[in-house]
């Protein structure tokens, strides 16, 4: 803990000189899992990069002391020896800690135990006047609820409490195959309020064929009805193909076991399935032979790296938005109709009291039961228009869209609102009063990290930046350097 302390003197130092000034200030991690393009000033920069650490984990009281820039994977490392497991990990290995707080994570455990967030006790917040406090549902409980989701804008996260639950070594899952989007909504409302389930979520093929996947812990040993299928390895089958090729010849269900950790970064190789528009990109043949001879590039680790080398991200669809149950069915039919790719991930929500930022959902708001209202994660990813114009209107289409049907989207990925839109949807009062209390109103604010620019479609481009802009986007430039950059770069976040 002395060298934690130390870290945070530093970094609350550092803070407090740029609260004297008003200086506006950006976090570095190292790495990052998410698409927005940004790059960080070393003169306007707050290094948590060497938070990195697990400090403590108490088998007695089934917690753990995390710093936030502990990624998934470590986590999980660290607390399995001591029969121990998160209760929600993210499905990336490289996903921290506090990204997983201040983003508002959920995964396929999150219709039980709720976000990411959910599972956290208490945080050490260095506040954005250098001052350092502890936080908690008890203790500056706004400043605790308020530093879930909003992206880092209220101060710095330096220490974090998370509960744990018992860990098994294995995962049994079930593919349930159906026939409509309907179906595939109703078998997965009806495995969320199965108690025995542990995680839960989906992938949809098409219209007419999509799997809803559950996963139950357990101690259970492989058998002949019940095989080991691990997906770790590069000769294993990225998990998405595993669950198409095991389900394709017929709509009964089928079980598999696999090890828990396995199960847990099970989409790791391959970014879920958008790993095979690379091999598009690039004109390589997709099959189990190029699939093992390239593993080293298909983790998620090196594609984010590769993707904000090469400057991809503005060119494919990523984003996660979150629907009410009514509204998925219209919404694969919008994205069917406007994008025309598959698969799309289903993943069920349990929404809690608060959502990150307060949004004014239209479906779903309140309700007298004594469980909060569920909600669908939808993972749209795909290929979009090569054009800039026409990539920021499809991106704006979408969010529309998700409006119009009760939704918001996750604030991970690039954001195409306006100022007015995007305060239409979150409770700008609350936040700039929160912001004000705690000394954070010289920091960018959420719409500012999150949003791009709308206002570059308007300005007319010079001929030197349209000729630089031709060459870079010339098949296949970008895309070999931003392979390149993964192997002989390690940072990509910092300005040069």
């Amino acid at each position: 803990m002395e060298e934690h302390q130390a870290a945070v003197n530093t970094i609350s130092e550092r803070v407090k000189s740029f609260y004297q000034a008003k200086t506006p200030f950006r976090l570095y991690h190292g790495s990052t899992n998410s698409t927005r393009q940004y790059k960080v000033d070393k003169t306007r920069m707050v290094d948590t990069s060497k938070l990195n650490h697990v400090l403590k984990v108490d088998k007695a009281t089934k917690t753990c002391l995390v710093e936030p820039n502990v990624p998934m994977d470590q986590l999980v490392d660290a607390v399995m020896p001591y029969g121990l497991l998160p209760p929600v990990v993210m499905e990336f290995p490289g996903i921290t800690v506090g990204g997983g707080f201040a983003g508002t994570a959920g995964e396929s455990s999150g219709f039980k135990y709720g976000f990411f967030d959910s599972t956290v006790n208490w945080i050490e917040i260095v506040q954005a006047n250098g001052e350092v406090v502890k936080a908690s549902r008890t203790e500056y409980s706004d400043l605790f609820h308020a530093a879930a989701g909003t992206m880092g804008t209220l101060g710095v996260t330096t220490l974090l409490e998370i509960s744990l639950i018992d860990a098994q070594p294995y995962v049994e899952m079930t593919y349930h195959p159906t026939s409509t989007i309907e179906e595939a909504t109703t078998t997965m409302a009806a495995a969320t309020i199965d108690h025995t389930n542990d995680y839960i979520d989906g992938i949809t093929f098409s219209r007419t064929r999509s799997v809803i996947i559950t996963g139950r812990l357990t101690s259970a040993q492989p058998t002949a009805q019940i095989p080991l299928q691990p997906f770790s390895r590069a000769v294993d089958p990225w998990f998405y193909i595993h669950v198409d090729r095991s389900t394709k010849s017929s709509l009964d269900p089928v079980k598999f076991l696999t090890p828990t950790r396995d199960y847990l970064f099970r989409y790791d190789r391959g970014a879920f399935w958008t790993g095979k528009y690379a091999y598009q990109y690039f004109l390589t043949p997709f099959n189990r032979i190029t699939r093992w001879a390239l593993d080293y590039f298909m983790h998620t680790r090196v594609m984010y790296h590769a993707l904000h080398a090469s400057g991809h991200a503005s060119k494919y669809i990523v984003q996660d938005l979150l629907l009410p149950n009514e509204g998925v069915e219209p919404f694969i039919e919008f994205c069917q109709e406007r994008f025309g790719f598959y698969p799309l991930w289903l993943c069920p929500l349990k929404r809690g009291q608060e959502v990150a930022m307060h949004p004014r959902l239209i479906s779903g708001e309140k309700t007298d039961s004594a469980d909060p209202p569920s909600f669908v994660n939808i993972g749209v990813w795909g290929p979009g228009p090569t054009n800039y114009a026409d990539f920021v209107r499809v991106n704006r289409e979408l969010e529309h869209k998700v409006r119009s049907l009760g939704g918001i989207k996750w604030l991970y990925a690039q954001g195409y609102y306006t100022q007015d839109e995007f305060w239409d949807i979150y409770d700008r009062k609350w936040y700039e009063a929160i912001r004000e209390k705690y000394h954070a109103t010289y920091l960018p604010t959420v719409y500012e990290k999150v949003n791009v620019d709308l206002s570059v479609l308007d300005r007319q481009k010079g001929w030197g930046e349209w000729a630089k802009g031709v060459v870079w986007d010339t098949w296949p430039v970008s895309g070999v350097y931003g392979v390149l950059k993964t192997l002989v770069e390690s940072d990509y976040l910092l300005k040069k």
